[in-house]
């Protein structure tokens, strides 16, 4: 009888369950081996694949501190055997450069005019696609989702003609007006979604509280909009600094940005590497040190909305 009773206090096993299905909730072959994987092996491959990554950007570096005779007749990799060849004389000259030293201030008053610019008109049509209500809303979006796809090649003769008659062609005025007008529709596509995400009872009650569109916008929309706005700033400041394409066709010729003046002294002198190695590193750096300056800003617009 105790038998009977100790086997009737025994939970009985779900329909249709067996021995091999409890074989079956074993965890795979395949997810064994990823268990492993995501361990210390994973992280020093990781790692191996980072430090591979950024070899060429330490050449760049070393070439930059090294005199242009021991970059002709040795490798970078030699500095390790012989620290004694890094010198800081390649920066002393390259900042006595009057042409580098210009064209990073030509450099500067583009792309900051240009990031700001695209910002600000941004985040106001982005709020505007998003909030207000005006005639033909939706087709005036569909049109900016349009400009995405409309290549910068395709538009470069016709608004150099459009420049020439408003005689702004080949002055830094027609290049920051390039890159403002085709950086937007991309701003204005981010900063809508993003904007159209913010809670509209959020809004509701701002406008209760007596909030005007100005108010809400500034006091509301923009603290909650940072990260995208950040985001939406670094992808434009990277893409202006690092453009040659626009600047080789817009830019003045007299005063070119750091990326034509770099390609100027490789066909004028060729093998100057005491000027383009730190030149070309000191281009580098400004963006990385942007970038990094609002890389908490970027990670958090760009996760924005993969969790609910």
């Amino acid at each position: 009888m105790t038998a009977s009773t100790s086997a009737d206090a025994l939970p009985a096993p779900p329909p249709g369950a067996t021995g091999e299905d409890t074989r079956d909730a074993r965890p795979s072959l395949a997810s064994r081996l990823a268990a492993r994987a995501s361990g210390g092996g994973l992280q020093v491959f990781l790692i191996l694949v980072a430090l591979f990554w950024l070899m060429p950007t330490m050449g760049l570096l070393i070439s930059s501190l090294r005199d242009p005779t021991d970059i002709a007749t040795s490798g970078w990799w030699e500095v390790f055997t012989a620290p004694s060849q890094l010198t800081a004389d390649n920066y002393s000259e390259l900042f006595d450069n009057d042409v580098i030293v210009g064209s990073l201030w030509t450099t500067v008053l583009i792309t900051v005019p240009s990031t700001l610019a695209v910002v600000v008109i941004g985040s106001l049509a982005g709020y505007a696609f998003a909030w207000l209500d005006f005639p033909g809303r939706d087709w005036w979006f569909l049109l900016v989702v349009g400009l995405l796809v409309v290549p910068v090649q395709v538009a470069l003769i016709p608004v150099a003609k459009l420049f020439g008659a408003l005689g702004i062609f080949g002055t830094t005025a027609g290049v920051i007006v390039f890159h403002t007008a085709f950086g937007l529709p991309f701003a204005i596509f981010l900063l809508r979604n993003f904007f159209g995400e913010i809670p509209k009872e959020l809004l509701e009650a701002a406008r209760l509280d007596g909030a005007g569109e100005v108010r809400l916008f500034t006091r509301v929309v923009l603290p909650l909009g940072g990260p995208a706005i950040a985001s939406l700033g670094i992808f434009q400041f990277l893409w202006v600094w690092n453009d040659m394409l626009v600047a080789l066709i817009f830019a003045d010729d007299g005063s070119p940005p750091i990326t034509v003046a770099l390609q100027q002294q490789v066909r004028q002198f060729g093998n100057n590497i005491d000027v383009l190695a730190p030149g070309a590193f000191v281009s580098m750096v400004i963006p990385l040190a942007v970038f990094f300056a609002f890389q908490r800003q970027f990670v958090t617009g760009v996760m924005a909305g993969a969790v609910k």
